[in-house]
């Protein structure tokens, strides 16, 4: 093999090297700002009230007026009242999987596109998904919950490794 050759492989197994310790450190930080806001911008559930699915068992949308930002997204409330809830309790409230479709984390997939109106509470969690089909498929067949807590650490490396791409081809400023 000529020298040439040889110094290219080193370059390259020194890249991928220094992209997985990269990758590492990145890759928690990441992970736990994990939240969907759909396509384009930073609204979370689409601006649904994440509290009103349990104090009022229904899908409710929420105001700009009554907004709070947490894990890199603005979420909306329907009132102060359902915000200060949130703000002491997120984790209470917000939903599983970054909001992203329970069924389709539950499939090993990432389903942005979600319906803020096919949810679901399940052992006090509430589950989002793209679809009122797969909303009821989700909580009545109790597989899909284990799946999805089994495939969520797949769906996360699959939402990191998007975002670091993203992040990568993103022009400097």
């Amino acid at each position: 093999m000529s020298d040439h050759k040889v110094k290219r492989g080193l370059r390259i197994a020194a890249a991928i090297g220094a992209t997985a310790f990269l990758v590492s450190f990145v890759q928690p930080a990441i992970a736990e700002e994990m939240v969907n806001t759909g396509y384009f911008g930073d609204v979370a559930i689409k601006g649904y009230d994440p509290v009103a699915y349990f104090t009022q068992n229904q899908a409710v949308e929420g105001s700009a007026k009554y907004s709070y930002h947490w894990l890199g997204a603005t979420w909306h409330f329907a009132s102060a009242e359902n915000r200060e809830l949130f703000k002491a309790e997120p984790a209470k409230y917000a939903p599983q999987y970054g909001g992203y479709c329970a069924d389709g984390v539950s499939l090993g997939t990432v389903t942005t596109n979600v319906d803020p109106k096919a949810w679901r509470i399940i052992d006090g969690k509430l589950y989002i998904s793209y679809d009122p089909g797969a909303a009821d498929g989700f909580e009545k067949n109790p597989t899909k919950l284990t799946d999805s807590k089994k495939h969520w650490s797949e769906v996360q490396q699959t939402l990191v490794s998007e975002k670091i791409g993203k992040d990568w081809q993103a022009p400097a400023n």
